[in-house]
């Protein structure tokens, strides 16, 4: 099998991706600006650097970089453009480059018309890499994809499913794919949320939260999650963010974020520290 990969972002998700590839028989290469990440890297035998310039042409991009949120609310998607911007520097019109990273919808079409002259083949496949659990819910899980053409999907599938065995869930358009990702986080958020909530009003009633909710599950349909120290993490607050910002009239959204909001505050009052 002579497919080479570059893997772009070698954090949470794309360090173990990159370990997937190469463990079924790929040629890998791996690019980070973080020197610590790139020395993990090479421990693991993936050939890795932080210069550009030495990472040869490749059949396939595969994009793990973070995406944030700017101090105004709105998505910061620049590290994808740069990468992206990267990889049309190599790029010709068999590459396949695959965005894993969360985007907001009309990202991926932008990029491939923009940056690439609708000349590489693209797809959107959401990571759902779960840190706690990477055996059941590592890189090999069922995966949305989406393309921004037929071809496109054509060559994501062969490489996704064909050549790394990965279960896929096929979406009519990449647009559908990129709100799947902030939509599947959000709702999680929400779900915590409402367990923050509970929480916050068994307890101003002297109920015992845990007892109330596990009553509640025993019900077919509830499963009322667990009320931790917040919702933290990378993911889950700015997703939900992502979608806020994507309809500005919506109330539950912003409710939850203001519901965690509170939770946190009522638990420094609460156990007297800081969080």
């Amino acid at each position: 099998m002579d497919d080479k990969v570059c893997v772009i972002g070698l954090g949470e998700v794309g360090f173990p991706t990159a370990i997937y590839i190469m463990e079924r028989g790929l040629e890998i290469w791996g690019y980070d600006i973080d020197p610590n990440v790139i020395e993990r890297a090479k421990e693991r035998k993936i050939r890795a650097t932080t210069n550009w310039n030495e990472i040869p042409p490749m059949d396939t991009y595969v994009i793990c970089v973070s995406t944030f949120i700017k101090e105004d609310e709105t998505p910061d998607l620049s590290p994808i453009f740069d990468v992206c911007e990267k990889i049309s520097q190599k790029a010709t019109s068999s590459t396949l480059v695959s965005i894993e990273s969360t985007i907001i919808p009309g990202t991926s079409k932008k990029i491939w018309k923009e940056i690439f002259n609708e000349d590489v083949k693209l797809v959107h496949v959401p990571h759902r890499f779960w840190r706690g659990d990477p055996v059941r819910y590592g890189v090999k899980q069922l995966r949305v994809i989406g393309a921004v053409n037929q071809e496109s999907l054509d060559a994501g599938l062969k490489f996704y499913r064909d050549i790394l065995g990965i279960p896929l869930h096929i979406v009519s358009s990449v647009e559908i794919a990129e709100m799947s990702k902030i939509a599947e986080n959000a709702y999680r958020y929400v779900q915590i949320a409402f367990a923050e909530e509970l929480r916050m009003i068994c307890e101003n009633l002297e109920l015992d939260f845990e007892e109330v909710r596990r009553a509640c599950n025993t019900k077919w349909n509830i499963k009322i999650l667990e009320a931790r120290d917040g919702i933290g993490g990378h993911c889950l607050p700015k997703d939900i963010r992502y979608l806020d910002y994507l309809a500005p009239s919506n109330t539950l959204l912003k409710a939850a974020i203001l519901v965690d909001k509170q939770y946190r505050e009522w638990l420094k009052t609460k156990f007297r520290v800081i969080r």
